[in-house]
């Protein structure tokens, strides 16, 4: 299986607040994970720090990439 995750950066003003933001995506996803089984078909939306959607995760299986 593979995990994908996609976040749309183009909102962000800086480099700095790009870095920002993902960083924080990444540790609420990691302190989540538990929650999931991450199977293929398993994904969520992904949302910044405003609450806005600004990408997706996914687990699918190896012969889907």
């Amino acid at each position: 299986m593979k995990f994908r995750l996609e976040v749309d950066m183009d909102d962000a003003t800086s480099a700095e607040e790009s870095a920002r933001e993902l960083g924080r995506i990444l540790r609420y996803w990691g302190g989540n994970l538990h929650h999931y089984a991450l199977r293929p078909g398993d994904g969520s939306a992904v949302y910044d720090s405003g609450y806005r959607e600004v990408g997706r995760w996914s687990v699918v299986s190896a012969e889907a990439s």
